[in-house]
């Protein structure tokens, strides 16, 4: 009598020359679990189309909310999600509990389309670049504010030398902005003196800041 030697199954592993489009969800399974790349290309022939419509079925429901590619998007947090932690997920479906895997795929593929509107509802609403150009306030921005205090502190210490009549100018020419004019009939000179007392301070102030040009009107 002959003796009967019975061939042992080949594992997922050695299938990476078969083809897994006549498998069982079984067999896909243990291959998707096993990293078998045609297995993972089957399982795109197999429930892209369904994972999409499930998907597509949600994010339906809130195209104000979540944008064109939040279909693709969420179909590959589905796919992260079934690789991450060793493939937990994928090695948690039971067939034995009486669901399929591409309904249980569809089920999963829901979950996650919800779990994204969910965290997209958590985000802060962000305005296009384009608005920023429009954007405008009347009052300074900090580094603003801070350039006008750092020069504000540098002309307190370069005019506390003037006389009182040049500090006078200065405040009445450049601090309050007013004409030539007003600044003679105010300080009681000629215009040609405004003029005059305009250059002279410039200059000094030139001088001691080593910046020439700095304080031009």
């Amino acid at each position: 009598m002959f003796s009967q030697v019975q061939a042992a199954p080949s594992s997922p592993r050695c299938r990476t020359q078969s083809s897994f489009s006549t498998s069982s969800e079984q067999e896909l399974l243990e291959g998707l679990i096993a990293d078998d790349p045609e297995a993972w290309r089957q399982f795109n022939v197999r429930y892209a189309r369904l994972i999409y419509a499930c998907i597509s079925r949600v994010t339906a429901r809130f195209s104000g909310v979540v944008h064109a590619d939040a279909v693709a998007e969420i179909y590959s947090m589905l796919c992260l999600g079934l690789l991450s932690n060793e493939k937990s997920k994928l090695r948690s479906y039971e067939p034995g509990r009486g669901s399929k895997l591409g309904t249980w795929l569809g089920l999963l593929a829901t979950h996650t389309a919800y779990d994204y509107l969910r965290s997209v509802r958590r985000m802060p609403k962000y305005a296009d670049l384009s608005e920023a150009e429009q954007l405008s306030s009347e009052q300074p921005d900090p580094a603003e504010q801070t350039l006008v205090r750092e020069r504000a502190a540098i002309a307190a210490s370069v005019l506390r030398d003037f006389s009182d009549k040049d500090r006078e100018f200065v405040r009445l020419y450049y601090g309050e902005g007013m004409t030539p004019e007003a600044v003679a009939r105010r300080m009681k000179i000629s215009v040609k003196t405004v003029y005059s007392k305009k250059h002279k301070i410039q200059r000094r102030l030139e001088s001691l800041l080593g910046e020439p040009g700095l304080c031009a009107a």
